[in-house]
């Protein structure tokens, strides 16, 4: 995937982005929000999918802290990373979207509409939740977010030098937390690069620490969802070791002003729903994005 960058107004950040092929204005578009400490290269099933690319324009935008993605500013939220992507879509022409994200991306794109309710077609969050990190979702099954981060927030918090890379250790966490404990050991050494990367040296520490205080720490969006006025397609792997189905079976019903929310469940998804289950994914998109163009 070929990775571009293009200087937005918010913070002053150039953002990365990978685009699947020219932008074709007959087309939809939709916006792709990978999961934490990932990058576009996510996408890559999706990118190499030709039903999908025939029917929409595909844009995989990195989120602050992640990829390519660089900022002046050391802190950022996910409310920047939504309103960095429609600015995104703004220096690309682009006016209205749809918007697909992976655990992270889920909530990013619930802001995205938030922010832009004339703007976003419709979303599809994937492997997700709604709420912070609170005892509600552990109660329904949801990993204890606050412990996976914590120590990792712990051994990220004093500046190293320029030699320093993001460890190996991290990287497997992250990758059998998404992908399951079966990771192949091609998969495994593309990521294990792609991280080395992406999270070099003090800036990199920097860039990881505070993705990782963002997802520990981040509002919960309960109050708003009720303002979101498009259309929610939410899949949920039932082999997720991080949010539940009944999480998103409770969290679906908020989207009380949606025309229409629904849940499909995906048997034996993993977290990176994504990746894990791209063919599933990608025939879901294409019908959504048929049936809300």
């Amino acid at each position: 995937m070929q990775t571009e960058t293009v200087t937005i107004p918010h913070l002053d950040t150039t953002m990365a982005y990978s685009l699947a092929g020219p932008l074709d204005q007959s087309r939809p578009t939709l916006v792709l929000v990978n999961s934490f400490t990932t990058s576009a290269e996510l996408y890559r099933p999706q990118f190499a999918d030709d039903a999908l690319t025939s029917t929409a324009n595909l844009l995989a935008i990195e989120l602050f802290g992640h990829g390519r993605t660089r900022s002046p500013s050391r802190h950022f939220t996910y409310w920047d990373t939504a309103l960095a992507n429609l600015q995104v879509m703004d220096a690309l022409g682009i006016d209205r979207a749809f918007v697909l994200g992976t655990s992270q991306g889920g909530w990013v794109t619930a802001r995205m509409a938030m922010l832009a309710p004339d703007r976003i077609q419709g979303i599809m969050p994937l492997g997700t939740s709604m709420d912070d990190e609170s005892q509600r979702s552990r109660d329904l099954g949801c990993w204890d977010g606050v412990a996976f981060c914590t120590p990792v927030i712990e051994d990220l918090a004093e500046p190293v030098d320029d030699d320093w890379v993001v460890p190996d250790e991290f990287v497997h966490m992250v990758l059998g937390a998404g992908l399951g404990e079966d990771v192949s050991a091609e998969e495994t050494e593309f990521w294990l690069e792609e991280y080395r990367r992406n999270y070099a040296g003090e800036a990199g520490r920097q860039r990881l620490h505070m993705c990782s205080v963002n997802l520990r720490d981040r509002d919960g969006l309960h109050g708003r969802l009720d303002t979101v006025t498009c259309p929610v397609l939410w899949l949920q792997g039932t082999a997720d070791q991080v949010y539940s189905v009944p999480n998103a079976e409770d969290e679906i019903t908020m989207f009380t002003r949606s025309p229409r929310a629904e849940l499909q469940v995906v048997e034996d998804g993993q977290h990176f729903l994504s990746a894990s289950d791209p063919a599933v994914v990608n025939a879901a998109a294409v019908a959504f994005l048929s049936e809300w163009s």
